[in-house]
């Protein structure tokens, strides 16, 4: 089988295009590839911690191949960190070329990535991509998947959802033109269980945080 690396952001997304992947059986997933920023030590735009990220990927059984940015990094910089990440891929895994992106909907997006790989010689997988997101809402949630938000925009969505569960109550009560898997940015998720991961996770939140009078964000801590 062949081998593929997975953008991995430690959200719901990433974690269901694992279990996808996994379940159609054409590409084995050896690195999960996480952009995390300097100074913080923690995922990038979900602002998930570093030890979260590592249990998530103890729970997954995959390793993880780390790509830093600086803070309010520009496009060059993330692009290098990028590059940077998927030479180490490649030495680590002689003849690696594909990785794995757990978009769901956004055209310009793909287009971005699929030109940025073909540049850097690699071929981008999108699994989950033109999924209904209200049917796939769902689904996750049948097959066991938990995941909280920790991250909200505040201007596309109410500051008070920042922590909340990602379950059914949240999806019943989403204002009209929420996306239910927060596509378009309205927000992220920091993953705990699933049928990806051999065991859950426990994570214990803190208080939501405003960063740059936008960004509404819930700390989690690993207890196991």
């Amino acid at each position: 089988m062949p081998a593929a690396l997975l953008s991995w952001s430690g959200g719901k997304d990433a974690a269901w295009a694992l279990h996808v992947l996994r379940q159609q059986g054409t590409f084995e997933v050896v690195g999960l590839l996480t952009t995390l920023t300097e100074g913080y030590d923690r995922i990038s735009m979900q602002g998930i911690r570093r030890d979260v990220l590592y249990a998530q990927a103890n729970a997954a059984d995959v390793p993880v191949l780390e790509a830093w940015i600086p803070p309010s990094a520009d496009n060059a910089a993330y692009i290098a960190s990028f590059r940077a990440a998927l030479e180490r891929a490649r030495s680590r895994w002689p003849g690696l070329t594909h990785i794995a992106f757990g978009d769901l909907l956004l055209e310009d997006v793909r287009a971005w990535r699929e030109t940025l790989c073909a540049e850097l010689g690699w071929t981008p997988l999108f699994p989950l991509f033109a999924s209904n997101t209200t049917h796939l809402a769902r689904q996750m949630l049948s097959a066991g998947l938990k995941a909280h938000l920790c991250c909200v925009d505040t201007t596309r969505l109410d500051a008070r959802f920042a922590g909340h569960p990602f379950d059914a109550a949240l999806l019943d009560q989403l204002p009209t033109g929420i996306d239910p898997c927060g596509e378009h940015g309205e927000f992220h998720t920091c993953v705990s269980a699933g049928p990806m991961f051999a065991a859950p996770l426990t994570l214990q939140p803190g208080p939501p945080l405003l960063r740059a009078g936008r960004f509404a964000y819930t700390d989690f801590w690993c207890l196991s």
